[in-house]
């Protein structure tokens, strides 16, 4: 069943490139293939963490949706500043309720956990989780 397989994530990107510049230098992802000849831009395959990565160039006639993933973090305050160090630009966070307290890009739940957002390099939101202790 489910509970025993991997999880991949596909994620449309536009420039392939630049997408595994960003999932490997930016995110520290290691690339673990990428298609070859015609297949080139098409396709390709990082881990990052515990996740496998699919980026995949959607045919044209498919229209490119936002993919939308979450990274849990144990510290996320520490993340979002490695991450700004390597140029990831972060979302202005938005309160969630009336009791969600807003310190830069990260958001504080009222029971505890912790979110913050920002854009890969195609433009697919991705969000940084912490649980509550």
């Amino acid at each position: 069943m489910l509970s025993q397989s991997n999880f991949a994530a596909i994620i449309p990107i536009k420039n392939m490139d630049r997408a595994i510049k960003f999932y490997t230098d930016k995110l520290g992802g290691k690339l673990n293939m990428r298609g070859e000849g015609d297949m080139k831009d098409s396709w390709a395959s990082v881990t990052l963490s515990k996740t496998e990565f699919w980026l995949l160039e959607p045919e044209k006639r498919e229209k490119i949706e936002l993919a939308y993933n979450a990274f849990i973090v144990k510290d996320i305050k520490e993340t979002v500043g490695e991450l700004r160090e390597k140029g990831v630009r972060f979302l202005p966070a938005e309160k969630m309720g009336p009791d969600t307290k807003i310190d830069g890009p990260i958001a504080y739940m009222p029971w505890g956990a912790k979110s913050a957002f920002f854009k890969d390099s195609e433009g697919n939101l991705l969000m940084l989780w912490e649980n509550a202790e």
